[in-house]
């Protein structure tokens, strides 16, 4: 039996690409082996976000091709799709498929079996109008489950190459989104988490269909679907109609990742970002009158070219008063090819580092206050791992739906199940809670 091992580099959607392309492999009969193991194929999914993204690439295609330099080595995902030509400069690599007929990918194996010749199969993304369908009906991590609705973007900011490797704005036929959801539910996945390269943006470019009815006729027509969380939307995408399916829901889960990148109306312009602070401001107020308990979280670029102190100050404070409950910061990291890299007034790395600390230290005090509001109450978690912090066992993690993440004692039975706990003591970024009891599922069915 041929086997086949993969390496995913990046983010959440090629997580979840991975999984539907080991879906095919599964179909014909291949077995998954280990990465770090001798394999007949290996599979890489590439990361072109960052020029650091494609360098940790080029080091884990070399290492398959070192594993075992006979193996069929396929090399797929973002920087596939971007650079396809320095891929195949690499001695040893023999398939490069970029964001697009991944579902060929075992047609192109026979082929390169039969001919010997590399194949390079990356085609025009901004050509591309159709959504490319990949089901996965279950993962190997089994208490979450990620559902793709969307491809691409049309927002082109000034810092980000995904555009040129996802192209434009696709989103997923309704049916079939309903269809897998519903298929995830009986493969006895608790919580779905809506994913994408442009999440928020879903139905854009759909005639009378929007994200609001997704979410509608998710609820209405997928029974057993407890929660039901958005992996990401911006604040443009939280229309008054949004808002209020999220108010109204018994699913959507009390949480929202809102990607800020600067609370500064001249970075945001650099950036060519399509809001101002007093936009995103008014979206946050709405949606906290809608759902004062609301967890917000959010991404941060610090140091972007040209930000001086007065906008990074800008940023530090609006961040501070709107109260986010978590921060992802990442120091602004220069993208060949994109116009951010070309800007002047690129800011020294112990600038960047400084502010980054800075906005870190901040994380952690809104991520203990929102912590603490909680505290003494009764919520309900999905435990998902024995805790790293106790390896000997007898302590599970898991996350509240509003994204408290919360220790509790417990045991690998646990697992993927909903769970009573009290908050005994709010921290960041673990909570201890006090287990009450698993529910049953007679009771989830009512």
């Amino acid at each position: 039996m041929s086997t086949v091992a993969f390496h995913t580099l990046g983010c959440k959607v090629n997580h979840y690409e991975t999984e539907a392309i080991w879906q095919l492999f599964k179909e014909q009969g291949y077995e998954r082996a280990d990465f770090d193991h001798h394999s007949d194929v290996y599979v890489i999914n590439t990361c072109t976000v960052t020029n650091t993204g494609d360098k940790k690439s080029r080091q884990v295609i070399r290492r398959a091709i070192r594993k075992n330099p006979d193996a069929v080595i396929c090399v797929t995902g973002c920087y596939a799709q971007t650079s396809p030509t320095e891929i195949m400069a690499i001695p040893g690599v023999d398939i490069v498929v970029g964001t697009q007929d991944r579902t060929k990918l075992l047609d192109y194996i026979a082929q390169y079996k039969t001919e010997r010749q590399p194949i390079n199969a990356v085609g025009n993304i901004m050509k591309n109008r159709i959504y490319e369908e990949l089901d996965v009906p279950d993962f190997s991590d089994r208490t979450r489950a990620s559902l793709k609705i969307q491809e691409g973007c049309n927002n082109f900011c000034t810092f980000c190459i995904i555009p040129w490797a996802r192209g434009l704005m696709r989103s997923r036929d309704p049916q079939e989104v309903v269809r897998q959801a519903q298929q995830l539910v009986d493969a006895g996945y608790q919580e779905i988490v809506l994913t994408g390269i442009h999440t928020g943006g879903y139905g854009e470019d759909l005639k009378n269909y929007n994200l609001a009815q997704l979410l509608r006729d998710l609820e209405s027509q997928v029974p057993g679907l407890k929660r039901l969380r958005i992996s990401s939307i911006e604040a443009s995408q939280l229309t008054d109609e949004v808002i209020s399916v999220l108010r109204d829901s018994n699913i959507v889960v009390r949480h929202l990742h809102i990607p800020i990148q600067s609370g500064s109306d001249t970075v945001l312009k650099r950036m060519r970002r399509k809001y101002t602070m007093e936009f995103f401001s008014d979206r946050l107020v709405q949606l906290r009158r809608a759902l004062p308990e609301l967890a917000i979280t959010s991404d941060v670029i610090v140091g972007f070219p040209g930000e001086t102190e007065q906008e990074f100050t800008e940023t530090y404070n609006f961040i501070r008063d709107h109260r986010f409950a978590e921060l992802h910061v990442f120091p602004y990291s220069m993208r060949t090819g994109t116009p951010a890299a070309r800007m002047g007034g690129q800011i020294e790395e112990e600038v960047k580092n400084e502010r980054v600390h800075r906005l870190i230290a901040l994380n952690d005090q809104l991520g203990k206050e929102y912590a603490a509001r909680f505290e003494g109450e009764v919520l309900e978690i999905i435990p998902e791992e024995i805790s790293a912090a106790h390896p000997s066992g007898g302590i599970v993690e898991g996350y509240t739906d509003n994204y408290l993440k919360v220790a509790i004692e417990g045991d690998a039975s646990f697992i993927g199940k909903i769970v009573k706990v009290k908050i005994e003591q709010a921290g960041y970024p673990v909570n201890k809670g006090k287990f009450i009891r698993i529910i049953e599922e007679a009771e989830l069915a009512i």
